[in-house]
C-alpha cells in the first residue's frame, strides 16, 4: 500500500514544553494561577508541587522560539488535572484554567499559526484519571452507576485512595490514580475520537498518543487515523512507542513515534562510558554500554531498515523527554556546573540529532544546558538567560538554521561511508544538494582517509565544526580533534 505521511513534519524542527514549567506570562486579566502558592520558580521540582508555567508565557516566548529556528511545539498535556504534568485528566474538553483555559489556547493556536508554527497536543486516551467524570460516578454510586464498563472493575468496593486495601480495578502500571479506560467499550471508543476529533476541527496540527503501545483493541488506531485524516489529512500522529514499533508504522495508525531506538545509541555512542546508569536504567531505551563508531553504525543501518522511508522521514526524534533523565546531566554534568565532558557529549549528539532523518525534537531547556537527573527532576524551570550555556545555545543555533538552509539533511538519503574507533562519518545527499557528516567521540585526535563514493562530489568547505581535511580524488583525508565534529557542504 502506499503511504502518505504530513509533509510538514519533514521540515520540522519540534520544541517539547511541559507547561508548568517553561514560562510564567503576565495575562492581560486576572488568572486563577496568579493567586495560588506556587513553587520557587528556581528552586528544585517536586512530584506534585506547581511552579505556574502557564499558556500566556509560551506566548511571550514566541518570539525566542522563532528565532531559535523552531516552527512545531510538541505540549505535554494541557487539558484540566489534578496534577503538574496533566497525565490525570479530569476533562478532555477543557484547557486547564490554571494554564489560561480554552480562550487562552485558541489564541495561543492563532498566534502560532500566524508564525507557520504547528501545535501537536498530548492524547492521554488510554487512561483517565479519578477526577474524571465517569469514573468520579463509579466512586459515588458504585455498582448503581451506568458508566460501570468504560473501566476495568474487578471486585467491590473499590478503593481508589487507600493503599492498604486493594484498588479492585485496573491502573496504569498499578497506579489508582490513573483508571484504565476499557477500550473494547464502543462507548468509551467513540468519546475518545470525539476528543480528537473536536480538538483538530479547532485546528491543533496533530497528536502525540501518551502510551499508545497500551491500547490494544483491534482496529482502535486504525479508526483513530482514519476519523482525524478525514478532518485534516496533515494532521501528525505520532505514538509513544519506546521499542521496535513496524506493528503501528505500517501506513494505517501513526505516522512516526518518539524515537527512542535513535535516543539510546546516539546517547551510548557520545557519551560512552561518562553515563550515570543510575539515571538511564529505569527508562527502556538502553544508552548503555557504551558503543564505538562501529556499533552505532550498526544500530542506525537497522534502525533505517526498520520502517519504510515516508515513516522515517516523520518519526520524531529526540534525546531527551519528560520521560528522562537530560543528557547533560546523564553524561556526568554537575547540577550547576556541568562538565566539559558533558557539554562536549550534547554537542557531539545534537549534531547528530540535526542530521538525522526526522524530526529533531528539543526538550524545553536542552537548547541552554539545563540539567536534570530522573523526574521529577528533569522537569525544572526554564532557566534565567544569565544561566544559560552559550556553547551549547550556539551550536542549537547552528545546527537548526543549517537544517532548514540544506534540504539534504531533511529529506535527503543517508549513507554510512565510514565507522572504524570512535570515528563515524556519513552523508546525506539529494539531488544537488549533499553535505558529509563527521564525528570523532573519542578522547585522541582522528586520522582518517575514507573512499567516497563517486555519486557525491567531493565537498570544500566546512559549513559546521572544526577540521582539516584534504581531497585526492574520490579520497578524503580528514583529521578530527578529540571529541568533535564537523559538516563539509
Amino acid at each position: 500500500m502506499e503511504i502518505n505521511t504530513p509533509d510538514w513534519v519533514k521540515h520540522a524542527v519540534f520544541y517539547q514544553i511541559f507547561p508548568d514549567r517553561f514560562a510564567k506570562g503576565n495575562p492581560p486579566h486576572s488568572q486563577v494561577a496568579k493567586t495560588l502558592p506556587l513553587e520557587p520558580w528556581d528552586a528544585l521540582p517536586t512530584l506534585q508541587g506547581y511552579k505556574g508555567g502557564d499558556l500566556w508565557g509560551v506566548m511571550e516566548k514566541l518570539d525566542y522560539l522563532q528565532d531559535l529556528g523552531v516552527n512545531a511545539i510538541y505540549f505535554t498535556p494541557i487539558f484540566q488535572s489534578a496534577s503538574n504534568h496533566r497525565y490525570h485528566t479530569h476533562d478532555y474538553y477543557q484547557i486547564d484554567p490554571v494554564l489560561g483555559g480554552n480562550g487562552t489556547f485558541m489564541k495561543l493556536l492563532e498566534k502560532c499559526h500566524q508564525r507557520e508554527m504547528k501545535v501537536v497536543l498530548d492524547g492521554v486516551f488510554n487512561h483517565a484519571s479519578r477526577g474524571f467524570f465517569f469514573f468520579h460516578d463509579i466512586l459515588e454510586n458504585g455498582p448503581y452507576s451506568p458508566w460501570l464498563d468504560w473501566f476495568k472493575i474487578e471486585r467491590w468496593p473499590l478503593s481508589a485512595y487507600d493503599g492498604d486495601k486493594p484498588a479492585n480495578y485496573v491502573g496504569w502500571e498499578g497506579n489508582r490514580a490513573l483508571p484504565e479506560f476499557n477500550h473494547d467499550n464502543p462507548d468509551v471508543r467513540e468519546y475518545i475520537m470525539q476528543v480528537a476529533e473536536h480538538w483538530i476541527k479547532l485546528g491543533i496540527d496533530g497528536w502525540r498518543l501518551d502510551v499508545a503501545y497500551e491500547i490494544e483493541t483491534p482496529g482502535f488506531w486504525q479508526e483513530f487515523r482514519d476519523r482525524i485524516k478525514a478532518i485534516n489529512p496533515d494532521a501528525y500522529i505520532v505514538g509513544e512507542v519506546w521499542v521496535d514499533s513496524r506493528q503501528w508504522l505500517d501506513g494505517t495508525q501513526f505516522d512516526g513515534v518518539m524515537n527512542y531506538l535513535f535516543t539510546g545509541p546516539t546517547i551510548a555512542f557520545t557519551a560512552g562510558d561518562r553515563v550515570i546508569r543510575e539515571y538511564v536504567e529505569q527508562p527502556s531505551y538502553q544508552p548503555y554500554p557504551p558503543l564505538d563508531a562501529p556499533g552505532y553504525a550498526a544500530k542506525i543501518e537497522h534502525l533505517l531498515q526498520l520502517y519504510p522511508w515516508e515513516i522515517q522521514l516523520t518519526q520524531l526524534n529526540l534525546l531527551a523527554s519528560h520521560d528522562t533523565a537530560r543528557l547533560l546531566s546523564i553524561a556526568e554534568g554537575g547540577k550547576n556546573d556541568p562538565s566539559a565532558e558533558a557539554i562536549e557529549s550534547v554537542k557531539l549528539a545534537t549534531l547528530l540529532l540535526f542530521t538525522f532523518l526526522g524530526a529533531p525534537s528539543i526538550y524545553y531547556g536542552d537548547e541552554v544546558g539545563l540539567p536534570g537527573a530522573l523526574d521529577p527532576d528533569s522537569r525544572r524551570g526554564f532557566p534565567l538567560e544569565s544561566q544559560w550555556n552559550p556553547e551549547i545555545l550556539d551550536c542549537h543555533r547552528q545546527l537548526i538554521a543549517l537544517r532548514h538552509n540544506r534540504p539534504a539533511l531533511r529529506t535527503g538519503s543517508y549513507q554510512v561511508l565510514f565507522a572504524e574507533g570512535m570515528t563515524y562519518i556519513f552523508a546525506r545527499k539529494l539531488e544537488a544538494d549533499e553535505l558529509i557528516i563527521a564525528v570523532n567521540a573519542g578522547t585522541t585526535t582522528a586520522q582518517v582517509q575514507v573512499e567516497v563514493p563517486p555519486e557525491l562530489s567531493p565537498r570544500h568547505q566546512i559549513v559546521y565544526g572544526d577540521a582539516s581535511f584534504t581531497w585526492n580524488q574520490n579520497h578524503l583525508a580528514i583529521d578530527l580533534p578529540p571529541r568533535t565534529g564537523c559538516i563539509l557542504g
